[in-house]
């Protein structure tokens, strides 16, 4: 893939998340350059539904920006630490879903409640700031806060962060994006069935033999060209792309 062809996929991506309420203000997305792996693309400091492409920089593994002309996201070392250790990832994304966020602060665990999220079922470990260092602000704003993420991540497609977000990885963008997207509904019907439950109520949750076979085909390539194809028609309103 042409790295221009990246670039307008990493902005979509921004818009199709903020369009969804997956990212807020603060969240970001990167792709890994398909000209050196060991460079990424992500946007500077911006609120996601107001990046174009003109706002996407290229950056080193060490989170260092080629250009020094703009002000980057204080959490890329999420990034750059990720794609260190993972060198099959190709797109990584980390927001602040409201309705996950409260696992990572309880003893529930996300589990994969319905097909669309069977990768959680790979795993979603929690990442406990604290064991790497105590007394931040909960931010990962640096080469070894990014470190102990990637680490705590695994080989997982995504990890919850407690009190702050999670990380979602893929090898393509859509499928960082579906799996971000389909997180949060996960988060919500387990949620619903947790209720619907009661207290010591029991609730099916997908097993092994279901999760191998779902997620041996979950690319969210239909998803992902209906959600590109209504973004680029606004951007295109908008004068953006």
């Amino acid at each position: 893939m042409s790295q221009n062809k990246l670039i307008e996929d990493v902005t979509i991506a921004y818009r199709v998340l903020a369009e969804h309420d997956i990212i807020d203000a603060y969240g970001h997305v990167s792709v890994r350059s398909s000209e050196d792996p060991n460079r990424y693309f992500m946007a500077r400091h911006l609120a996601p539904e107001q990046v174009t492409m003109a706002d996407i920089y290229e950056y080193t593994l060490d989170s260092e920006p080629l250009e020094k002309t703009h002000r980057p996201v204080r959490e890329r070392y999420i990034h750059g630490e990720i794609y260190k250790t993972r060198p099959e990832v190709q797109c990584v994304v980390h927001h602040h879903s409201q309705t996950v966020v409260p696992f990572s602060t309880t003893r529930h665990a996300l589990q994969p409640i319905f097909h669309m999220a069977a990768f959680i079922g790979q795993g979603v470990p929690n990442f406990e700031i604290r064991d790497a260092q105590q007394g931040t602000d909960l931010l990962v704003k640096t080469p070894y806060l990014g470190a102990a993420l990637a680490k705590c991540l695994g080989q997982c497609p995504a990890a919850t962060m407690r009190g702050h977000g999670a990380v979602v990885v893929g090898e393509t963008v859509a499928r960082a994006v579906g799996r971000s997207i389909y997180l949060e509904m996960n988060a919500k019907m387990q949620l619903q069935a947790m209720q619907l439950a009661g207290a010591g109520g029991q609730i099916v949750f997908m097993d092994e033999a279901e999760v191998a076979d779902s997620t041996s085909r979950q690319e969210y390539d239909r998803g992902w060209d209906l959600w590109k194809a209504r973004v680029l028609a606004r951007m295109r309103a908008e004068g953006s792309a």
